[in-house]
């Protein structure tokens, strides 16, 4: 929800904007980088050239130290051809300076610069001086003759080499913007490429938030978005299986509740209280009901819950112990002819007391269906991937017309009591491990066979 009085912005927009500003302060931390490095390196080169240039005038003059100051330093003067922007000037014992080289009237005009000169004669150095707006690196070497020094000094122009660094800088920033526009644009047209599924995904949920949950993602890529697709339609599977449960319970509930309600009504509206036989009859009725009412909420409750992941627990279950258990548990459900032919052995991951649920359910399928003396077998077998578990009866079997439709909800033969729904509740639990249940053609046109048939090992 977004906060009244603060902007919205889109994923994509703000996404954007950081790219841009992490570029642009990538470009800006590259250009101070380049400023700084390429200034050290003009005043290094700049400091260099003096120093040459001090270098050059002291070998000149190593192998004749009798040559007095003055002379030296107009003998070298002579002899030098200096570079562009530099200046090399001599100032004497005693007299103004000479220079040779390009006149610059900002450190002819400049006592500032005669001052400094005058500052450094006795100990030399190198100082920066800006004279007219121009900036200069000035080095001084004394030169002795007697008590008296001269002075060689070298002057060069720092501005112009300053002016290249500047035009450079320039031209780094013109290209560096049109590369943050071009980074920015490539960047907007990949954003909308990969937040594509995003805006798919709240479309959707907008369509399901107007009530539809046909709606499904189209699955694309092969990236964290496509699990993310994937999942989503995994959870819309799920949300619509959940609805389409409640509402065909709610369906079922209200269906088969109608009746019994009805009857209740009825025979309340009829009774006669001042009767107690009759109050007495109408109890033991109305009892009679909603012990049937409870039964059927049971039932409808089972299969609501049948699709929640929490609907079975599976463990390590031994099949032959499984097997035992269904057949002693069955033989207490009425005085028929029961055998059991349990060939499965070993382990497999099921939820027992389940499976124990619907293979009774079976057992109480066939002795609604089978008289004293019949036979009904409790069965088993398995292989390495899966297992089968099964009730077979000698009854008259399932119908013809009723083979196709016997595990749906409420489908009955209409001969014994019951609300249809147990063989619903074993096809849930047999879905819910990953298997199916099945009706066998009988084998010599009477009885039926209901199997299990699960993988044995479930993947979930």
């Amino acid at each position: 929800m977004v906060r009244p009085g603060r902007p919205s912005f889109s994923v994509r927009s703000r996404l954007i904007a950081a790219i841009g500003l992490l570029v642009g302060a990538a470009l800006l931390a590259a250009g101070v980088s380049m400023w700084v490095v390429e200034s050290r390196r003009i005043d290094q080169s700049i400091d260099a050239a003096i120093s040459q240039e001090f270098a050059e005038f002291r070998t000149a003059f190593a192998t004749e130290p009798t040559v007095g100051a003055d002379a030296r330093l107009s003998e070298f003067l002579a002899r030098t051809l200096p570079d562009d922007g530099e200046i090399v000037w001599m100032f004497p014992t005693t007299g103004g300076p000479s220079y040779i080289g390009d006149a610059d009237r900002n450190l002819l005009d400049s006592p500032r610069f005669s001052a400094l000169v005058e500052d450094l004669r006795a100990t030399g150095g190198l100082r920066d001086f800006t004279a007219g707006g121009e900036r200069y690196r000035v080095g001084v070497l004394p030169v002795q003759q007697g008590d008296a020094a001269a002075a060689l000094v070298v002057t060069r122009d720092r501005t112009e080499a300053t002016e290249q660094l500047n035009d450079l800088l320039i031209t780094y920033a013109l290209v560096g913007l049109l590369a943050l526009v071009v980074v920015l644009a490539a960047s907007s047209w990949l954003a909308g490429r990969l937040l594509q599924p995003l805006s798919r995904l709240r479309d959707t949920a907008r369509d399901i938030s107007a009530g539809s949950l046909d709606e499904r993602l189209e699955v694309t890529g092969h990236d964290d978005l496509t699990d993310l697709q994937v999942t989503f339609n995994d959870m819309l599977d799920r949300l619509e299986a959940a609805f389409s449960t409640q509402r065909q319970m709610l369906d079922d509930a209200g269906h088969e509740l109608r009746t019994p309600l009805t009857v209740l009504r009825g025979h309340i509206e009829l009774m006669d209280p001042d009767d107690p036989a009759e109050v007495d009859e109408t109890k033991a009725l109305l009892l009679d009901e909603i012990d049937r009412m409870s039964r059927l909420v049971d039932e409808l409750l089972v299969l609501a819950k049948a699709r929640r992941p929490d609907f079975i627990r599976l463990e390590p279950v031994d099949l032959q112990t499984l097997g035992e258990g269904v057949a002693a548990r069955s033989r207490a459900l009425a005085d028929r002819d029961w055998r059991t032919d349990l060939s499965a052995v070993g382990e497999a991951m099921l939820d027992g007391q389940r499976i124990t649920q619907a293979l009774l359910q079976f057992a109480d399928n066939a002795v609604r269906h089978t008289q004293d003396g019949d036979t009904i077998t409790i069965g088993s077998g398995a292989t390495s991937s899966s297992i089968e578990l099964w009730v077979a009866d000698t009854g008259p079997g399932v119908p013809t017309e009723l083979r196709d439709e016997i595990f749906d909800r409420f489908t009955t033969t209409g001969s014994h009591d019951g609300f249809g729904l147990g063989l619903s509740i074993v096809s849930a639990i047999a879905e819910a491990h990953g298997g199916t249940v099945v009706l066998d053609d009988p084998p010599t046109g009477s009885g039926a066979v209901f199997r299990l048939r699960l993988p044995r090992v479930q993947d979930r």
